[in-house]
């Protein structure tokens, strides 16, 4: 219920400044856009070539090697689409927090001047999921949690990356050597997220749910297509927002933890307590 709390706090904090810049909300629309036409450009070809069969008979044609660089340029992709777009927003939040008033060409811009800082974290972000994919494939269990754990970790210690490549100009090692450094610095060592936007959105989502059963009860096509076609809206539009505050939060953080400044809006006391430590050893 704390981190329950805690997270809805930082939440309205984050709304509190997406008000005063709704243009916030293209980069992640974009970016939902962007990624659902790489995942055609991935999943079309599959049809094209006839089906599952035959991508089974080129994937043991490629051998492992071929796969996994095709799975890899897949990751890549994706983190660079993702990656761009919160830069975009974290230097609109940015500009807010210092009292400007940004523009999406400012976040644009921002992003284009950082291209290839970009791209090296991007690759690096990629090289990070395919090593969890592949230790969580090693063995279903032991391999979730392992890949778990070490996700949680990494998670948490680059989570001012992004921020870093937009404010300081650094590459996406030393920008993460910077991250590492600026979280143990502010919160300490053996830390967990003490924060869940996921929990929020899940909380979130639920009349979408609601929609989707009263839909499929009321038994007439018609009427439960339009519920679902409402839901996956209200789903799409959350999912927009919910990326939106979360660049926000990204940027007022990184100004805490640099600067011991509390962004106008927020709770000192909260992103003091935003990561804690871990319960156990």
């Amino acid at each position: 219920m704390e981190k329950f709390e805690r997270s809805w706090q930082i939440m309205r904090a984050s709304w509190d400044v997406l008000r005063q810049d709704k243009e916030i909300l293209v980069f992640p629309a974009i970016s939902g856009i962007a990624l659902i036409l790489i995942m055609a450009s991935f999943v079309v070809p599959i049809f094209a070539l006839g089906g599952i069969d035959t991508v089974q008979r080129v994937a043991r044609h490629n051998g492992t090697v071929g796969n996994l660089v095709v799975l890899f340029a897949f990751y890549f992709i994706n983190y660079f689409v993702v990656i761009f777009f919160n830069a975009a927003i974290v230097a609109c939040a940015t500009i807010r927090m210092r009292g400007g008033n940004p523009t999406v060409g400012d976040g644009l811009q921002a992003s284009g001047e950082r291209i290839f800082e970009i791209a090296g974290w991007a690759l690096v972000s990629a090289s990070v999921g395919m090593i969890l994919r592949m230790i969580e494939e090693r063995s279903k269990l032991v391999g979730r949690i392992v890949a778990g754990l070490l996700g949680m970790a990494w998670g948490i210690t680059s989570y001012l990356v992004i921020p870093i490549l937009v404010n300081e100009r650094k590459g996406p090692m030393e920008a993460f050597q910077e991250s590492a450094r600026l979280i143990k610095k502010t919160w300490g060592e053996e830390l967990i997220g003490g924060f869940s936007f996921g929990l929020i959105f899940f909380v979130l989502s639920l009349p979408a749910v609601l929609l989707i059963a009263a839909g499929v009860a009321s038994g007439k096509g018609f009427l439960a297509l339009g519920f679902v076609a409402f839901a996956v809206i209200y789903v799409i539009a959350l999912s927009v927002v919910q990326a939106a505050l979360q660049g926000i939060f990204q940027a007022a953080l990184y100004q805490y933890a640099k600067k011991g400044e509390t962004p106008p809006g927020f709770d000192r006391e909260v992103l003091n307590e935003a990561i804690t430590p871990r319960a156990f050893g």
